[in-house]
């Protein structure tokens, strides 16, 4: 997929009317997304739990360091581990293929402890340079690659020069949807409406820098989490509401696990206020309104027992989560003007009857689901 194709496919896709009532009260509580407990008196988790271990570090780590400390965390029964870019390092003889040392290593930690692991490394494949974050299951399997769509400008002055990745990358993994983006790539939105697109529940972050409140924003506009792990030796944590719910730094490898409920949902209050009051009624002790926010007229629900999934039971009760609600509107609106506003973002020199013969062309080429 070339570049232009990619920003065409940014386009098929998601505003909101001004809700009328506010939501239940309800009192503060510690954010879902990063409480590692949540268990009932059985001990069976509540939700849909995954636990996620960022490993960050300056460049310069030897291999053998980095294993160590992935076993480390592996021993400790994580679902994931991240690591931070090119995490060997990007140089002149930095480059390698999928069969040499690093994913070999790290290939034979996830088959060890039966987790999934986030490895990036400067790729070699056949004849191109690639910043690549690869995605290994719990066999040690190569189920993903995700070459960087927008590489930082000192990568083309590598030899040989970096190459440019040409599509957003999201896989369905035993725990929920986990998509991918590099560093440079939190400057640029379309990346991370694409990821939405396919249904990304989780964000894995490598990169050089950390960034911050550039990441807020992407967490906060397609309400999945974003977690960091970066050359900084810093991780940070975004919830689905844009929250930061974790941050620590480390003066040389910093180690960060923390425990995300992917069945924690956001919702508008538009058109939910009375599904959200009947599912609550007759469902007291299945379900809670964890959190309230006024401002937004967002509510967010949880299960508050083992064998319950909040958006399942949400479904059933009509309601449509937020990011749903503002991709229908999307369409919903722009079939009434003739053609899609985010092609006018993308291409200011067509004019109308163009945008009409260009959404005609992508239409239908909305979320693809997920990829491997």
């Amino acid at each position: 997929m070339k570049r232009r194709t990619f920003l065409q496919s940014s386009i098929a896709g998601v505003g909101g009317l001004t809700g009328m009532r506010r939501g239940i009260s309800a009192p503060a509580r510690a954010l879902g997304g990063a409480d590692p407990g949540a268990e009932d008196p059985s001990g069976e988790r509540i939700g849909r739990r995954v636990r996620i271990t960022s490993i960050s570090f300056p460049n310069g780590v030897p291999l053998e360091e980095i294993a160590q400390h992935v076993d480390a965390a592996g021993a400790a029964g994580v679902d994931v581990i991240a690591l931070p870019e090119a995490c060997v390092g990007q140089n002149a003889s930095s480059e390698e293929g999928l069969d040499n040392p690093t994913v070999t290593a790290m290939a034979a930690l996830a088959r060890k402890h039966q987790t999934y692991i986030a490895c990036p490394i400067d790729r070699r494949f056949q004849n191109q340079r690639l910043n690549t974050a690869v995605f290994l299951d719990r066999t040690g399997k190569v189920v993903c690659t995700y070459d960087k769509v927008f590489p930082y400008w000192s990568e083309f002055d590598l030899h040989p020069a970096a190459d440019v990745g040409d599509e957003a990358q999201v896989y369905e993994a035993d725990f929920g949807k986990v998509g991918f983006a590099i560093c440079f790539d939190v400057n640029f939105p379309e990346v991370w409406k694409r990821l939405a697109d396919r249904g990304a529940e989780i964000v894995i972050w490598p990169s050089a820098y950390s960034a911050g409140r550039s990441l807020q924003a992407h967490a906060i506009n397609h309400h999945y989490y974003v977690v960091t792990a970066t050359q900084k030796s810093d991780c940070l944590v975004y919830d689905i509401t844009g929250e930061q719910v974790a941050y620590s730094k480390s003066d040389h490898i910093n180690v960060a696990t923390h425990t995300l409920d992917l069945d924690r949902a956001i919702f508008h209050e538009n058109f939910n206020i009375a599904g959200r009051d009947k599912l609550l009624k007759e469902h007291a002790a299945d379900i809670e309104q964890e959190k309230w926010l006024e401002l937004e007229q967002w509510f967010v629900l949880k299960a508050k027992r083992p064998g319950v999934s909040a958006r399942e039971l949400a479904r059933q009760y009509g309601l449509e989560e937020l990011r749903h609600y503002l991709d229908r509107s999307r369409r919903g609106i722009d079939e009434r003007r003739g053609w899609q506003y985010q092609a006018k973002v993308l291409f200011p020199e067509l004019d109308t009857a163009h945008l009409k013969t260009l959404s005609s062309r992508v239409k239908g080429a909305g979320p693809s689901g997920t990829a491997g």
